[in-house]
């Protein structure tokens, strides 16, 4: 985020906070997950590939028996997504569409490839959890946007935060916030447990321990 807080413009253009030293780190991240997770809007707003971007990484994890890259799963109430997207059209490993009812039939309309998932009238994050364990999926990262992050961190669901500031200020209401309101477990009668931080170039590094599953 920047030091006000966002995680985003209000530009079309995708903001880059992070710096190339960052983007390894959060490459080497996703190498360790079996699933990446965003949001629809955001597939909507950065048309995300959600791949791996080390050619090492990819085949360390081919050499496990795992695919080259983790899984890739949305969630939409809506249903919209555009079939185009990167999100279905780049990576030969599973997608996951996690949408509601009403969704279902248009979700299941798109020529993209991809598991569609009824999750009932609204979208219960520790249902879905639940399911991707199902599915096989041990280790989770929750990549955004700010509405997925919010509902996560609200319900109290995450084993750690990674939070990186970047040296400026977007200084516009109108752009997404890391996190919206909510009623989130950590409070100034709660604090989260700061576990490490550590300079990357011109970013910090804020890595919080959320729950005791918390990996040091």
């Amino acid at each position: 985020m920047s030091l006000d807080g966002y995680i985003d413009d209000f530009e079309d253009s995708r903001l880059l906070l992070s710096n190339a030293a960052d983007f390894d780190r959060v490459d080497a991240v996703r190498a360790g997950c079996d699933a990446i997770l965003v949001g629809a809007h955001t597939i909507r707003r950065d048309n995300p590939r959600l791949l791996i971007r080390s050619q090492h990484r990819q085949e360390a994890r081919v050499a496990r028996g795992l695919p080259p890259s983790p899984k890739k799963v949305t969630l939409t109430a809506s249903g919209d997504l555009d079939p185009a997207a990167s999100f279905f059209t780049t990576g030969d490993i599973d997608k996951i569409i996690y949408c509601t009812s009403s969704a279902v039939d248009k979700i299941r309309g798109f020529d993209a490839p991809g598991i569609v998932v009824d999750a009932g009238d609204s979208i219960d994050l520790a249902e879905l959890l639940g399911d991707l364990v199902e599915r096989g999926v041990e280790r989770l990262v929750v990549e955004g946007g700010s509405y997925t992050l919010t509902g996560f961190l609200a319900a109290g669901l995450a084993d750690e935060a990674h939070l990186v500031v970047a040296p400026f200020f977007v200084g516009d209401s109108r752009a997404p916030r890391f996190v919206g309101d909510g009623d989130f477990p950590w409070n100034a009668q709660h604090r989260a447990n700061l576990a490490e931080v550590r300079q990357i170039e011109d970013v910090v590094l804020l890595r919080y321990a959320l729950s005791d599953r918390f990996e040091s």
